[in-house]
Parts: structure tokens; sequence; C-alpha cells
């Protein structure tokens, strides 16, 4: 939504991502206008790539050279091609915007070494947008930006305006809940709360959308306690019926145990759902309070979440969410960053951060020139037409009118 509302405000947007198998591979369009490229890069787990730093480079080079790119943006903190990005833009010249959708720690190893990443590859950044305070605070100091101005930008995201028919039946109320189903989203609070809230409540059933590691978990809950007939394992759901799984319920249930912004919160009061979720993160700068309900990330807290649920008006709850958000502005703001980004202050140099981050930008910059040497920018095949949504307009209005044309001299015959 983002990208498609850059492009209404007259930006060309490309967007670069490995490939997803079986046969999403290569250059396709999306959203009339919108070019994904997707690179030969397999996911060895969770959609995420191995990073090297280096092989990505040739493709990185080319495509930038070829589309003529002025701004690279780049999206969460654990992605391989996000922080090669970054790192190859400023020897193109491009400059750069990272924003970062997630809360890390930093006590972990894990966390440890993502932010000792990060903390390098926010070195040679312009610009960072985060989701939320919560999540502005917890960037600041994994990506060790103390020197922040007081006046950083913090965006949140919206939601496009749509409309809702909710046809609920009272006599069973049920309780969505559509996440990645993994530790970090609670899904251990929601296989211990579930069996728990359907034994209180004989009239409550659950709808479970998401893929991931812990479905084994839901799947031996469920089958331990016998409810396959009170909860509903959906698997994976497209983004495009989202909001049909929505529309079946009256309760959206959030367990996540951190959280940045949570967009799916927000899909769900749109939908008109009364959402109940932990107070973790970013979340309860979402909603007004009283169209979410809070508890802590334990059992006990989850339990009671749902025993304190009051009257709730869907109609109500999507005019006012409809009213508080707008990807039109969220594209606004989020091309006042880039534009700020884009013109700051450049001295050319840039900061070097610990000694193995220093080792891969020597490198970095070697096979650059390796690059420039074997397959020189004269030699590329640079980009000279766009998408012309002026065009496309024309030629689907001329389809129409033929489509029209002939139905009528069809009926005619007839």
């Amino acid at each position: 939504m983002l990208a498609a509302n850059l492009i209404q405000r007259g930006h060309k947007v490309i967007v670069i991502t490995h490939s997803h198998p079986p046969d999403r591979v290569g250059i396709r369009w999306l959203l009339p206008s919108l070019k994904v490229y997707y690179l030969p890069f397999v996911p060895i787990a969770s959609s995420a790539t191995l990073p090297d730093f280096l092989s990505f480079l040739p493709y990185f080079r080319t495509i930038v050279l070829r589309e003529r790119v002025r701004l690279v943006h780049s999206h969460a903190s654990l992605s391989a091609l996000g922080h090669e990005g970054l790192l190859h833009a400023h020897l193109l010249g491009v400059r750069t915007v990272f924003t970062d959708h997630s809360l890390f720690g930093f006590a972990d190893a894990a966390s440890i070494l993502t932010n000792k990443l990060m903390a390098g590859t926010m070195r040679n950044v312009d610009a960072v947008i985060c989701v939320s305070h919560t999540g502005r605070e917890n960037t600041v100091l994994r990506g060790e930006l103390f020197d922040e101005s007081e006046d950083g930008r913090t965006m949140v995201p919206g939601r496009q305006s749509r409309r809702i028919s909710p046809t609920h039946c009272m006599d069973t109320v049920t309780i969505v809940v559509i996440s990645r189903l993994a530790y970090r989203k609670g899904i251990d609070l929601l296989v211990a709360t579930a069996p728990l809230i359907c034994d209180a409540f004989p009239n409550v059933r659950f709808v479970v959308g998401g893929d991931g590691p812990k479905l084994i978990d839901l799947l031996q809950m469920r089958e331990k306690h016998r409810l396959q007939d009170r909860i509903e394992l959906l698997g994976p759901v497209r983004h495009a019926d989202v909001r049909s799984v929505l529309m079946r319920g009256h309760i959206f249930m959030n367990t996540s145990l951190t959280e940045s912004f949570g967009i799916a919160i927000l899909e769900a009061a749109c939908a008109g759902l009364y959402v109940v979720s932990t107070r973790v993160g970013g979340v309860p700068e979402i909603l007004p309070t009283d169209m979410i309900n809070f508890a802590e990330p334990d059992t006990d807290g989850v339990s009671y979440l749902d025993r304190s649920g009051g009257t709730h008006d869907p109609l109500r709850a999507h005019e006012r969410v409809k009213a508080l958000y707008d990807w039109a502005e969220v594209a606004e703001r989020t091309e006042v960053v880039s534009s700020w980004g884009a013109h700051a202050p450049d001295d050319g140099a840039r900061a070097v951060f610990w000694p193995i981050y220093t080792i891969i930008l020597v490198v970095d910059c070697v096979f650059f020139l390796f690059l420039e040497w074997w397959l020189p920018r004269e030699n590329i095949d640079f980009v000279e037409r766009h998408w012309d949504a002026d065009k496309f307009r024309e030629i689907v209005q001329d389809d129409d009118d033929s489509s029209g044309i002939n139905g009528n001299d069809n009926m005619a015959r007839d």
C-alpha cells in the first residue's frame, strides 16, 4: 500500500527481493506500475536468505544503475538483502532510508549479534523511520544513534478505508487470531489459554490463521483437549483473504510477547472486531483505550482478558479507525523523511564500525571497483521507459468500449 500511494504521488517505485519458489523469480509487475525484481536467492528458513555481502552486489549495482535509482529504502533489521543494500548504496552515490518494524532485546546472544550488525549498518544510513514511539526508543539504543536530534521523525502505518457488513450471531462468540505462529508472537500463551477459555465459556470458539513453527503445538493442544469442533486452524492465509477471516469473528486476540506496532491489530479494529492484546511494546499506541483491552503477557492475564469485554459497536469502531489512519498520509510522511535523507549534508566520509565490519566494507569496495572495470556503466542497458499510467488507462478504456460494443452486437444478433 505504501508503494501504491507513493506511485500515485508521482514517484517511481521498484522492489528488490529474493525469489519465492517454485516460480516467483525474475521481473514481475504488480499493482500496475510496481516493478518487482525477484533475485535468484533461495530462502534457507522462514523466508530468510543467507547473508554474504558480496553475491548481491552485482545484481544490486545493475538494477540501481539501469533503473536510475536515487534512494534506497530498506525494511526490517533482520533482512539480509536490506543490510547489504544499505551497505552497497553509498558506493553508487545513492542515499538511504531504513524502516525498523520490530523490537529486540539486549541480553541474549542472538540480540547482541543482531544489534551489533544493525549498529554498523546505521553508520551508513541517512534517515531512519520507526513505526511507534516505543520502536524508536528501541532502535536508538540498538543502533547506537545517541546523537539523534529531538525532532526525529516517527511514523505509524495507516489502513485504507473499506466497507464492513458484520453479520454476527451472538449465540456464539468467535475469537480470531491471525499471526505468524512463532514464539515471539506468544503462541505458547495461546496454547495455554485457549483450553481455559473454551472450558469457561461453552459458546466461544477460535479461528486461528497463520503458519509457523508453533503450528504443531496448536495441533497437539487441540488434540489433547478434544477441541477440534471449537478451534479451527486455517493454516496460511492469503492477504486478500484476511478480511473475510476477520469478518467471521467478534474478538481479535493478540498474544505477542514483543510488538513494535502490530498492523494486524489495526486491521481487526477496522473490520469492527473488539481487540484484546497483551500490553507489550508499541501496542498501547495503536488504538484508543476504549477499543482495546490489555493484559499482562502471562496465562492468568490473557485468560482474564476475555472475561472483561464490554459492549462494542463494530460500525463505530470502523469509522473511528478510518479517521485515525490513512495510507495516503503515510506515503506523504515517508516522502518527507526520504526527501530529508536525500538532501542531508554528506561530507563524503562514512564512519566505520568494529574491525570485522570494516574488513567487509573494504572487500566490498574492492569488489565494486572490479565490477566497474568488468562491466562498465556505459555497457549497461538502461531503462528508458517506465510504466505510463495515462497510456494504461487509455488502453483499458478502449478495451472496455470494445467489449461494450461487441456485447451490444451479440445481443442485437440474438
